[in-house]
């Protein structure tokens, strides 16, 4: 008696794993089927400094370049542009004053490399590059990642402008953590391109939340979380509160969800609002992601209003703002 139920449970579960198998399959021959031409090349990326990077991503694309060429170069911008300051040069400083940066860089075929809570250096991104490139690793980390960098040819730099020093004295008077939302304080620069040849690539930066505690780091370098590309499906990141995106492995939970067959815009609305569902509190912290899908499709989703990603393709750029939980609840 007990062996004939044990087998009706067995066959039960066989067979609904067959179903889920079935459907997992289908949706994704149904997207790989589609008859659409790829809008390709195409790049998308982070806010509003998104702009200015793109437009140095898209001369690399429309020369027939790499997307992993125009990501690096694309990202370079705001990492040098001292006005941004949540990313590179003139970035926040932890609460010890020290500007300290965190980057990684992924490409098509699932190479990438990593740094983290690197001083001194203006571009991570493009040493994050050369991890990838010229070492068996994928991170390196603090005096490491410096010590590499400098073997590389980079220079030491002061990376703490006086704009930057005299917003970590001021807080300093109080001494208060309180991240504000969408305010220059986690505003992470990622983004995204399809190149000619139908190829995905990434690229995500930043100087991390402002005032964070000495040693922090975040979403940005950590593959998977920050961001994540799958050749064959598409490509996600990721901004915001990093520990969030961290705690769900984010970006790859997007790049799943487009696996089975969901649009971009689908996968981020969802992996945003499992992440709410888990939280309780979601109304006090911002989670947003972009991403793009082999087709050249792209989308976004977030908690707050108040995200925006900028998009550039043959038909020019847009900056669009990401759809989020609090503005249609």
């Amino acid at each position: 008696m007990n062996s004939k139920r044990q087998f009706l449970k067995f066959s039960l579960f066989s067979t609904a794993v067959a179903s889920s198998v079935t459907s997992f399959t289908g949706a994704v021959a149904a997207t790989r089927k589609s008859g659409n031409k790829p809008n390709k090349p195409i790049v998308i990326s982070t806010w509003q400094h998104g702009i200015a990077a793109n437009k140095q991503a898209w001369t690399v694309l429309e020369e027939n370049g790499k997307a992993i060429d125009a990501v690096e170069s694309g990202v370079r911008v705001p990492e040098a542009d001292p006005n941004v300051m949540t990313v590179g040069y003139g970035g926040y400083p932890d609460r010890e004053g020290h500007v300290t940066l965190d980057a990684c860089i992924m490409d098509e075929n699932q190479n990438c490399g990593s740094v983290a809570y690197l001083k001194h250096i203006k571009h991570p991104i493009s040493v994050a590059r050369l991890v990838m490139d010229k070492t068996p690793h994928v991170m390196l980390a603090g005096q490491g990642a410096l010590d590499f960098a400098l073997s590389q040819g980079f220079k030491k730099e002061n990376l703490l402008t006086d704009k930057a020093e005299r917003a970590w004295k001021e807080w300093l008077k109080e001494s208060k953590y309180a991240p504000v939302i969408n305010i220059e304080n986690h505003d992470t620069i990622g983004m995204l391109a399809l190149d000619k040849h139908g190829d995905l690539s990434g690229a995500c930066t930043t100087s991390g939340a402002a005032f964070k505690m000495a040693g922090r780091i975040g979403d940005s370098p950590i593959i998977g979380a920050g961001l994540y590309v799958d050749n064959e499906v598409g490509a996600a990141t990721a901004t915001g509160m990093g520990e969030l995106m961290i705690k769900t492995v984010g970006c790859h939970l997007v790049v799943e969800m487009m696996r089975q067959g969901l649009s971009p815009q689908q996968a981020c609305q969802k992996a945003v609002e499992r992440i709410a569902t888990k939280l309780g509190d979601y109304k006090s912290f911002q989670v947003g992601f972009i991403a793009l899908n082999k087709q050249g499709e792209y989308g976004s989703y977030c908690i707050q209003p108040g995200f925006d990603y900028a998009v550039t393709d043959v038909k020019g750029t847009t900056l669009i703002d990401a759809p989020s939980i609090l503005a249609s609840s």
